[in-house]
């Protein structure tokens, strides 16, 4: 640590001691990892914690970790985790003296903070007036300028209706952004390119932004084409102090949501920090701001900045910022809010290493579409190996057993790994996702490894159109190098003998190994209980670690490079292993049982071109067309609302309705049926 990091932290200690606990009993508004992260603060400061949660939460980990919990309603979020009248009254009940809200539902509500305050409890966060201000992103577009903050060209006020919006769009310029005025999390945005895209996108972000905020306004501004996301967090009390904690590289998003944050940023100079912090505590002074706040700019190819938004609460990935700055933010919340001024001053704040964080989703990472299920395993990757420590903190809210739901955030949880440097912290991400076991649903663990190991990634070279750039269809695994092949066959080879074979007495064996439609012959040796594996005229010396039951295995190869596999099911033949995180079905059979398999006939997939499919489990909360309707491809037919977001189906091709398979409030999976053509 830094000799400011070291002085900040002692001085934090003496504070710590000669301060007493800011509450006794704190209530916390969330659910998932962000409930958990808070109470962990709380439980080191000693003061008790009370969990809310919908029905279907009961046995929520944020539940058990809580010293009292009280059920609030179903599990809809607008009947449970939305109901500030539930939420107060748990409150009241439990004699929580503070309600700390974490991020998303009510954590920037400004009636909310006024109701808890009209019932004598403390609101974790800044007074009502500066949530209203800061969330209405009109407004704060003009107190943002007023105090002398650099914005995006747009228009500052309300959209009355799609003919004013397309009106907007041609005075501003094209590209716009359609924003919903009290949004975030990429909640209610749309990118046009032109006025059809504009008509398209105000119905769809107005629709979404009541549903996500009961709030349908939306604003219009120009889009910044291939700018960087960078963010600045700041800390401000009730005695006049702010102070900025430096900046988070936030570009790499789907769907304007980020999935890989990185503290510091590698572009911006010490001079434009200076400037982006100092410009972020203008602006929340302007406002008389208390408590953590994230003030998010974007950032173009010349390092000029522009105020996107503010985010007036807990920030999803603060924990990037606390591994650099050696800060508890939540513990300052909690200060702040119980009226004690700031532990740091601006001069205690330092840039200690490296943080990389990667939000790990409950999705398809080929058409980043959410996932639910049941959690069959599910094991948080070791905070070391080979007995040096590799900086891993994972903030998760799940446990083996648990469901991922259709009515809440897909998030699974945020990992996040620290070094000296940015490449090591890089590092240190590749191994904990090699070792992060997830199994039962579909998640995004595959797309965030290979990310790690993109060149331009590695070498800095990002914005917020990277993914769309590099990835414009997804990522779905991709097939295996030479070098990964020289990897993958022989762990696999030596994995199958040993589960094969209850001895390991000396010989070898034979074995085709089928993997990405390609198949090898291999011949495994064991002698004196040393394994090789001969393939493609190589023989590779193969030593398995893990034991054979074990779902986290590992191969060092020839002594050099080491292979993390995890081994996740296994019927006799087929071994289902996820290699640098993609799941793959590696077939092993002896020689003879592989010219059986060579007979068999090839089933033929089912013809789907004259269905419209569900592409994710949700609610059909639209159906724009009836049975005998002539569509055009491309025509949009049907809405499905899920994890709180509206997705657009349209028409895969011009022709007839036939049929309408589901209605209006159906529950639908993921492949179901909605619309047949003729």
């Amino acid at each position: 640590m830094s000799r400011a990091g070291l002085l900040a932290q002692f001085k934090r200690t003496l504070q710590t001691a000669t301060v007493a606990k800011p509450f006794d009993k704190v209530l916390i508004a969330n659910r998932g990892e962000i409930a958990c992260r808070v109470m962990k603060t709380c439980r080191s400061l000693g003061i008790k914690t009370v969990a809310v949660h919908s029905d279907v939460d009961d046995r929520a980990l944020h539940v058990r970790m809580a010293d009292e919990a009280v059920c609030v309603g179903p599990a809809p979020s607008s009947e449970s985790y939305l109901d500030m009248e539930a939420i107060v009254n748990a409150a009241v009940s439990t004699g929580a003296q503070a309600v700390h809200p974490g991020y998303g539902f009510l954590s920037e509500n400004c009636k909310f903070a006024q109701l808890l305050e009209e019932n004598g409890i403390s609101f974790i966060g800044p007074k009502e007036r500066a949530i209203q201000a800061m969330g209405d992103k009109i407004e704060s577009k003009i107190i943002a300028r007023a105090a002398g903050v650099n914005c995006i060209p747009g228009f500052d006020g309300v959209v009355e209706d799609e003919a004013a919006a397309v009106r907007i769009a041609n005075e501003v310029g094209y590209p716009v952004m359609i924003k919903a005025s009290a949004g975030g999390g990429g909640k209610g945005m749309r990118v046009a390119w032109n006025d059809d895209e504009v008509k398209e996108g105000f119905k769809l972000s107005s629709e979404e932004a009541a549903a996500s905020f009961g709030d349908d306004r939306l604003l219009i501004e120009r889009f910044i084409d291939n700018p960087r996301h960078i963010e600045i967090q700041i800390l401000a009390d009730s005695h006049g102090n702010c102070i900025y904690l430096n900046e988070r590289e936030c570009s790499i998003q789907r769907r304007n949501q980020k999935v890989v944050e990185e503290a510091p940023s590698s572009f911006i100079t010490p001079e434009v920090r200076k400037a982006m912090g100092e410009q972020a505590c203008q602006l929340a002074q302007a406002v008389d701001y208390q408590s953590a706040g994230t003030v998010e700019f974007l950032v173009d190819s010349q390092m000029n900045f522009y105020f996107l938004e503010m985010n007036t609460r807990l920030q999803v990935e603060h924990p990037i910022t606390e591994c650099i700055t050696g800060v508890d933010i939540v513990d300052e919340m909690l200060r702040v809010a119980a009226g004690y001024p700031l532990s740091y001053t601006q001069s205690d704040i330092g840039i200690n290493g490296w943080a990389v964080e990667c939000r790990v989703y409950a999705e398809d990472p080929v058409r980043y579409l959410p996932s639910i299920g049941l959690l069959t395993k599910y094991t948080e990757p070791s905070v070391q190996h080979n007995n040096s420590q590799l900086g891993v903190r994972c903030d998760s809210g799940i446990v083996e057993g648990s469901s991922i739901s259709i009515h809440y955030d897909p998030m699974i949880s945020k990992l996040v790994t620290y070094g000296p440097d940015r490449t090591t912290a890089i590092e240190h991400m590749e191994r904990a996702l090699d070792e992060y076991v997830i199994d039962g649903i579909t998640h995004n663990t595959p797309l965030l490894r290979e990310i790690l190991g993109n060149e331009r990634f590695r070498s800095g070279d990002i914005s917020t159109k990277f993914l769309e750039e590099e990835y414009p269809q997804g990522y779905s695994g991709g097939e295996l190098t030479s070098q990964q092949k020289g990897e993958l066959i022989p762990s696999v080879a030596v994995l199958h003998h040993l589960k094969s074979n209850r001895t390991s007495s000396d010989g070898s064996v034979d074995y085709v190994i089928s993997c990405d439609e390609e198949k090898v012959p291999v011949t495994v040796t064991v002698q004196n209980g040393k394994y090789s594996v001969t393939f493609e005229d190589k023989t590779v010396q193969v030593s398995p670690s893990g034991g054979a039951h074990s779902t986290l295995q590992e191969f060092k190869l020839d002594s050099d490079s080491v292979v993390p596999l995890q081994h996740l099911r296994f019927d006799g033949v087929t071994h289902t292993v996820r290699y640098r995180c993609c799941k793959r079905d590696v077939t092993v059979l002896t020689p003879l049982q592989q010219r059986y398999m060579d007979t068999m006939p090839v089933k033929v997939k089912e013809d789907t071109s004259n269905l419209l499919i569900s592409p994710m489990p949700g609610s059909v909360s639209s159906i724009s067309v009836e049975e005998g309707d002539e569509v055009l491809e491309g025509t949009e037919v049907a809405i499905v609302v899920a994890m709180k977001m509206n997705n657009s189906l349209k028409a895969p091709k011009s022709g007839k309705i036939k049929k309408i398979w589901a209605k209006v409030g159906d529950i639908v999976d993921g492949d179901q049926k909605i619309l047949e053509f003729y």
